[in-house]
Formats: structure tokens, C-alpha cells, sequence
């Protein structure tokens, strides 16, 4: 059984909403997120990344960068940009991007069940980036931004969330990035039922997105705990695995040795089946877009028996493309910190890949099939990590449209 609660939000009126509303802390750099929020002192970045508001250069990790969150989430309450539901809900939360939809629970999910592996993780932690969040959700007193979780779809849950959604939402804009979002608050009736169901048929979660925020609330709560304050769960969106979106995790290289794209393209041909491709984006696993300038794509095709089919790690294309091409011909062994090697979202597309190539910032672009979520889940059930950059889920969750203050 898993655990998921109802609590008391701290959330934006809805007419302020879309200008609350703004991408996660993690995917914008402190000058991205300067940009997004100039003009907008509604815009949750003052409390997501609260270095905007002190001068150019302040190290991002400075105590006063925390104490300013703290003090812009008390100052969007006092404003009124925030105000505190009366009494605890669910929340049901959906978005479309383009064709895709996606429709979650927006809920507390248990500290317990995140430290006794009924929610599984898939990725390691960096200790200073854990370290961050902490002190931001320590100091804050708050969850301030969502964990993305997932379950395997059970049918009877998943058509009472869609029943849910058939009234008029509380929220309900388009973001500029064209996300299309909408919420709906649950009445107390229905978060009985959907609590019940979730203790009843959802035997695991995992977590897809946010696991420094999950540890690091793990960890919050481990350090103040008997101080009476519910700090034993942490926010999350909950979607069913069938509604996952997850893009191509790119690569660019930096060729340490200076070769030419002709000479990449035949040391990679001693290890794949290379040819010329009409598109960029590979169409089935096994396969990789390779770009090395002059506007022509090429396809390199594993070669049968290279690796172990039957080991949910080794059958990723992630980590094929590091045992086979970025190890043997780049010589990157330690992707997480080779400098050689950067990591650029599916959502960029490979016009950004080309770009990149083509302005000299990387000698070959590599254009991988996406990881499943079958596959994330596999590798989780078997307490295993996933290779460094493996997955992409889109569309982001907004922050800022709920809070969980304790």
C-alpha cells in the first residue's frame, strides 16, 4: 500500500495563476531565470530561485540567497499572490503539449514509504545538490516545488481522476513555452475515495523527476523531526506510467583528439553499422543519430550480440551509446564530470544539436532513441540506477500553483 495525503495549500488566486506559475528550479540557469521573471514580481522564481533578487554574481548558495526565499514566500502571502486553502485537498492537475496529455494527483506522498522503497528511485543524488535543496526546504519551512511520481496505471483509479476533471477548473491557461494547464480542487468525499484506492491497488511509486527534492525532504524531515511540524511527507504530482512522456536525452562531444567528421564517422563505423539518414531522430531502439556538420544526418545500428538483452541496464540505448561510442572512441569514462560531453534535452530538437555542431561548441552530436518507462520502472525494481542523463519527461511541472507549508 502507498500512502498519499491531502494537505493544506498555500496557492495563487485563481487570476494570478499564469503569472505564478514558472518552470521548475532545475531546468533554467540564474540568468534565465532573471529574464523570465523581470516585470512579474508574481512570478514564483523569487521563491524557486531567489538569487534574481540580489546582485549579479551572488553565489547562488550564499545564506542570504535562502533567507530571501524565505522572506519573498512570506511577502506572496501577505500580498495576497498566495493564499491558504481552508482545508486539506487533493488536487487534480493536467496538461497538454501538443498532442500529448497528461492528467495527475497532485498530493503528499509519505517520507516513510520514500525511505522504505515503496516509492524507488532510479538515479543517484550529487550531495551538494542535495545539500541545496535541504537548506531551501528547511528554510522556506515549506515544499515549494513537486516530485514527479508515477504508478502502474489501475483502471478504476485512473477513471475516477478522469471523472474529476469534467467540471470547470480552477485554473485553466496556457503557459508560454504552449503547455496548455489546468487544475481542479477535489472535494472531501472524493479524496476519501482516491486516498483509499492508492492505499488499496498502488502497491509501488517511483520516483521520474525530482529526486534531489525527495531526498532532500526526506532528509528535513529526519533532521526535525518531534518538532510537531508535518514534515513526514513531501509534494508530488502522481501520474499513471501510461501517460508518461518521456524525450531522447541528447549528447554533443567535444573531440579531445581533433578529428574531422569524416574521421569520427569511420572510427565509429569499427563499432556500428553507419549510414547516410534522411531524419535525425532514430526510430527504433538500437539506433543513433549522428551529426557531424554539412546539414547530413547518419544512422548507426548496434551490431547484434554487443550487448547483454536481458539486463534492464545494459539493453539501454543510454547505455550502449557510453559502453560503445563515448567510451571506447571519445575516451569518456565518467560522463557525470567529463567536460568533454554535454547533455541537451529532446525538447530542444536537432536543430539545437546542429547548431551546436556547427558553431564549433562540439565535433558530433548524438541523437538517441528515448528510454521507456517500462524500462525506468524495470531498472527500479531491480534497485538499480540508471545511467547519468537518461531520460527527458515532458511537459514540466509548473511551480508555484501549490505549495505545502509546515
Amino acid at each position: 500500500m502507498t500512502d498519499v495525503r491531502p494537505f493544506f495549500a498555500l496557492r495563487p488566486p485563481s487570476a494570478l495563476a499564469h503569472r505564478v506559475a514558472s518552470p521548475p528550479y532545475d531546468v533554467v540557469s540564474t540568468s534565465q531565470a532573471r529574464a523570465l521573471a523581470e516585470g512579474n514580481p508574481a512570478s514564483f522564481l523569487h521563491v524557486s530561485r531567489p538569487e534574481i533578487d540580489l546582485p549579479v554574481g551572488t553565489d547562488e548558495h550564499a545564506n542570504e540567497v535562502y533567507e530571501t526565499g524565505r522572506m519573498n514566500l512570506l511577502a506572496f502571502v501577505e500580498r495576497g499572490v498566495l493564499e491558504r486553502d481552508h482545508e486539506p485537498h487533493f488536487y487534480i492537475y493536467a496538461q497538454r503539449m501538443g498532442d500529448h496529455h497528461q492528467v495527475g494527483l497532485v498530493a503528499c506522498a509519505s517520507v516513510s514509504d520514500y525511505l522504505n522503497d515503496r516509492i524507488k528511485k532510479h538515479e543517484k543524488t550529487r550531495a551538494d545538490k542535495e545539500d541545496d535543496r535541504t537548506r531551501h526546504i528547511e528554510t522556506l519551512a515549506a515544499h515549494d516545488e513537486p516530485v514527479f511520481l508515477t504508478y502502474r496505471s489501475v483502471a478504476e483509479l485512473d477513471a475516477l481522476i478522469a471523472n474529476l476533471t469534467q467540471g470547470k477548473p480552477t485554473y485553466d491557461f496556457t503557459s508560454d513555452d504552449g503547455v496548455h494547464h489546468r487544475l481542479w480542487v477535489v472535494e472531501a468525499a472524493h479524496s476519501r475515495k482516491l486516498a483509499g484506492l492508492f492505499a488499496e491497488r498502488v502497491d509501488t511509486l517511483y520516483v521520474a523527476d525530482g529526486h534531489h527534492r525527495s531526498a532532500a525532504a526526506a532528509r528535513a524531515h529526519q533532521t526535525n523531526r518531534g518538532d510537531g511540524r508535518e514534515h513526514d511527507v513531501f509534494l508530488a504530482v502522481i501520474f499513471p506510467h501510461d501517460q508518461m512522456n518521456i524525450l531522447a536525452y541528447n549528447r554533443v562531444v567535444r573531440d579531445r583528439s581533433g578529428r574531422s567528421g569524416a574521421a569520427l564517422l569511420e572510427a565509429l563505423a569499427e563499432h556500428f553499422d553507419i549510414e547516410p539518414a534522411a531524419s535525425a531522430a532514430p526510430a527504433e531502439p538500437g539506433t543513433f543519430g549522428l551529426y557531424v556538420g554539412g546539414g547530413q544526418w547518419h544512422r548507426a545500428r548496434v551490431r547484434p550480440g554487443t550487448f547483454d538483452a536481458h539486463d534492464p541496464i545494459e539493453r539501454l540505448d543510454c547505455q550502449i551509446c557510453q559502453k560503445q561510442l563515448l567510451e571506447p572512441v571519445f575516451g569518456i569514462v565518467d560522463p557525470r564530470r567529463d567536460e568533454s560531453v554535454e547533455f541537451v534535452g529532446g525538447i530542444h530538437g536537432s536543430l539545437e544539436l546542429e547548431r551546436r555542431v556547427d558553431a564549433g561548441e562540439g565535433n558530433i552530436a548524438i541523437y538517441l532513441y528515448p528510454t521507456s518507462m517500462a524500462q525506468v520502472m524495470a531498472v527500479s525494481d531491480a534497485g538499480a540506477i540508471m545511467p547519468p542523463k537518461s531520460t527527458w519527461f515532458e511537459p514540466k511541472l509548473r511551480s508555484g500553483l501549490f505549495v505545502h507549508v509546515f
